[in-house]
């Protein structure tokens, strides 16, 4: 039989990386719910006209189509790339049935069919919240959204993620100021900055946009100010062009750097590096970088929208953030940067004595279990020897024992081997479920197993 080849950009996780996966996505589904956001679910299908309506994206986009659907009925639905598509189309259908502004959570998978790489899948997690209004939307949700995810990720045991804000109508309102027309190229060629350098990036604006040379220098110096105060806005206008737009951007980047470093200091910075190339944000955008692997690229963005949806009577703005969580665990996972306590969710192994005893040893086993205890019967009855070496290598923490003298537990850890009843022992909570371990040290407020 020919050797079965894993299909580039699908990841799987071993038994001891899905405990990672999943310990990650309890923490920032708790978080999410801690600041009031409810969890969605939605299909993983879109119409694909929907799915081009978001920008550069028909190359990236996954078509369905049945093997036996010869008329190709179903070749206008394609798996949706983001959450945010969906999100939309979720709000419009069920608009009379929500209450705004909306405040959803959504960890679920996408689909995108470009080159893997580094960090970069074809099918992956994301985690995405998102407030949503009716008709108007209230800045301070632009301070609040990248706060909840500061929250989040720093419960999470990685490397600390600082996120670097922009303002969309900083940058509009400069180009236009400087001459520039085409601000949606522009900011999309602007978006690569970090990916080809300045002398790529001045060619780019000359041909895309039809951008001067003194014109694209002016677009690069805007690019590199950046700070956590409110001389950002002092540097930007340093550079000797006004227009309304620009200082209302301005203005809304400060009150948000400021507002945030006042509720979680050291948690925002303003970078006007960042572009992101997709037309539909309006205000604020976000973007973020685990510390010390900054190579990996962002982990976490977003930012305001105010017309991403509309029925032609009301309009749905809104702000949100999404982590890229495979993007953040292929790179713990791979490098061992958070590992479980154990690779089982098995707290205790029962031991059998012999096969005609397996029924009490499945008898402890489930009173064990009745009490929130994961246990494990022994898949044979060898030498004790033999079954603690299997629970060892499992990294299961105790042995039951049911000896002439009792039912004994055993910690195979230290040794410590103590006379239990199964209806009213319990372990140190500790040990109940498999804790997250992270060598380096740990950007977060509390234990990543609380």
């Amino acid at each position: 039989m020919a050797k079965i080849a894993p299909i580039s950009g699908f990841p799987e996780w071993l038994p001891a990386g899905r405990i990672v996966e999943q310990r990650m996505i309890d923490l920032l589904r708790e978080t999410f719910e801690l600041n009031g956001f409810s969890g969605i679910e939605t299909r993983a299908v879109e119409p694909v006209e929907r799915l081009l309506s978001k920008g550069e994206t028909s190359k990236e986009i996954y078509l369905l189509r049945r093997l036996q659907d010869e008329a190709g009925a179903d070749s206008e639905l394609g798996l949706h790339f983001d959450l945010t598509v969906p999100l939309a189309r979720y709000v419009l259908e069920n608009s009379g049935h929500l209450d705004f502004p909306f405040r959803r959570y959504q960890i679920q998978k996408v689909w995108r069919g470009e080159r893997p790489q580094d960090g970069r899948f074809r099918e992956f997690l994301q985690a995405d919240v998102d407030v949503v209004g009716q008709d108007t939307l209230a800045f301070h949700h632009e301070i609040e959204l990248p706060l909840v995810m500061v929250d989040a990720l720093s419960k999470l045991p990685i490397p600390r993620v600082t996120i670097q804000a922009s303002n969309r109508k900083v940058a509009q309102g400069f180009y236009e100021a400087i001459g520039i027309e085409d601000v949606d190229e522009t900011l999309r060629i602007m978006d690569k900055l970090d990916k080809v350098g300045p002398k790529a990036i001045i060619e780019m604006l000359s041909d895309g946009v039809g951008a001067s040379d003194d014109q694209a220098r002016l677009a690069l110096e805007l690019a590199e100010i950046s700070g956590d105060d409110a001389g950002v806005a002092d540097r930007v206008l340093a550079l000797g062009h006004r227009s309304e737009l620009l200082d209302q951007g301005l203005e809304e980047l400060v009150a948000l750097v400021e507002g945030a470093n006042e509720l979680i200091p050291g948690s925002l910075s303003a970078d006007l590096r960042i572009a992101r190339g997709l037309d539909y944000y309006t205000g604020s955008v976000y973007e973020s970088t685990l510390e010390g692997h900054e190579d990996l690229g962002s982990v976490c963005s977003g930012g305001r929208y105010d017309s991403l949806v509309s029925d032609g009577r009301k309009t749905y703005p809104g702000v949100g953030l999404s982590i890229g969580v495979s993007r953040i665990l292929a790179r713990v996972i791979g490098q061992d940067l958070v590992t479980p306590s154990r690779k089982v969710p098995t707290t205790v192994l029962v031991a059998v004595n012999d096969e005609g005893e397996r029924r009490h040893a499945e008898k402890t086993a489930q009173s064990l279990r009745r009490r929130g205890i994961s246990a494990e019967v022994s898949p044979n009855s060898a030498k004790f020897g033999k079954q603690i070496r299997y629970a060892d290598r499992r990294g299961i923490p105790y042995v039951w024992f049911s000896m002439d003298e009792g039912e004994q537990v055993k910690d195979i850890r230290s040794g410590d081997q103590v006379a239990a009843d199964p209806s009213a022992w319990m372990p140190p909570a500790e040990d109940l479920t498999p804790e997250l371990r992270a060598p380096v040290e740990p950007n977060h407020s509390r234990d990543a197993h609380e």
